[in-house]
């Protein structure tokens, strides 16, 4: 594992108390650094909204995103339950919990992976979500790395607290009701770049966020400016 590379995700998580505080770049942050740290197939991020239900934040790629839609709309699956009891949820073989989440485990399988844990962010008694990671062979998860999953989502969880604390109490449902907006402006300017340039959703979400960091703009300003076509993105998707 990248030490240095460790200790920075650990930096980039714990400082978030800026103005322009991008909760949507945060929480790919997490996913992309558990799938490239911690040898995760593909990881995601629930947050609850403020009226406690569950939405999909974050992923590391578009198939774990529609698996984690899947999760939400059949209200079954071990990260909701993870997020419902605040204890981690390790499921070493799919198979076995069949008849614990026929409908998830069926689309797990479809969807090639055949582990998952679902860990909780959470600071005491306050659940705000959970981190899923997903692996495609069956095995016992690596309890190190678990370790480490479990303290980037801990990082991760105070710092969502910590922005709500600094400012006012209702800060952190405002920033989640915020990005789940964004979010659907950023599913939008990815389906029309992907149809423009013939990429696939990855790929285009890529291509946005790119953007965006290599001209410090946040990532939904760009999409926006992207969907109702109000300034030329030269160079994007390029």
């Amino acid at each position: 594992m990248n030490q240095q590379l460790l200790a920075k995700t650990f930096v980039e998580l714990a400082d978030n108390l800026v103005a322009d505080f991008d909760l949507i770049d945060f929480l790919r942050l997490l996913t992309d650094r558990c799938v490239g740290m911690l040898g995760a197939g593909a990881a995601g991020v629930l947050l609850a909204d403020r009226d406690g239900k569950l939405r999909v934040m974050a992923a590391s790629d578009e198939q774990v995103r529609l698996l984690e839609l899947f999760q939400l709309q059949n209200d079954e699956g071990p990260c909701l339950e993870c997020f419902r009891t605040g204890a981690p949820v390790i499921v070493p073989d799919l198979t076995r919990e069949l008849d614990r989440w026929p409908r998830f485990v069926t689309a797990a399988h479809r969807s090639g992976f055949g582990a998952v844990q679902a860990l909780p962010m959470r600071l005491r008694d306050e659940v705000v979500g959970a981190l899923n990671l997903f692996r495609a062979t069956p095995g016992p998860f690596d309890p190190a790395a678990t370790l480490i999953a479990q303290a980037l989502a801990d990082v991760a969880t105070i710092s969502l607290l910590q922005q709500r604390t600094t400012h006012r109490s209702t800060v952190l449902n405002e920033q989640l009701q915020t990005a789940l907006n964004s979010r659907v402006l950023i599913e939008q300017a990815k389906g029309k770049l992907a149809e423009r340039q013939n990429i696939d959703m990855e790929q285009a979400f890529t291509a946005l966020r790119g953007y965006a960091r290599s001209h410090n703009r946040r990532l939904v300003d760009v999409a926006r400016a992207f969907i109702n076509g109000s300034e030329p993105l030269v160079g994007l998707g390029a």
